[in-house]
């Protein structure tokens, strides 16, 4: 297996262990590959929930930038119900999981499609 496949079965992992969900394989594939190079990299592969730069980030450049949404106020009542999910004790929130979630959240799966 490669460091992406390993990558992928853990971000799977996570979401069945800490949601309760299990994902659709294909998706969260794709969602990992366009997370690109931060999934090798430790600090970027996961999101700080309580540092508003950071979800500021992920509203821009994900759910606007690369979602195409609308901006407005649902965008981080989104960001925050999934991260409320993942559970505010658990200090690794994954990036591609939290992304899978989001674009799940917003039926945007065309996106990867």
């Amino acid at each position: 297996m490669s460091k992406r496949d390993d990558l992928i079965a853990k971000y799977a992992g996570d979401m069945k262990d800490k949601l309760g969900v299990s994902p659709d394989m294909d998706l969260l594939t794709k969602v990992v590959i366009g997370c690109g190079p931060s999934i090798y990299n430790a600090d970027a592969e996961t999101i700080a929930g309580s540092d508003k730069d950071e979800i500021e980030r992920v509203r821009t450049n994900y759910l606007v930038k690369k979602l195409g949404l609308a901006d407005g106020p649902e965008l981080m009542t989104a960001i925050q119900d999934v991260l409320a999910k993942y559970g505010s004790g658990n200090r690794n929130k994954y990036r591609a999981v939290v992304y899978y979630m989001l674009c799940v959240h917003f039926g945007k799966q065309s996106v990867y499609a």
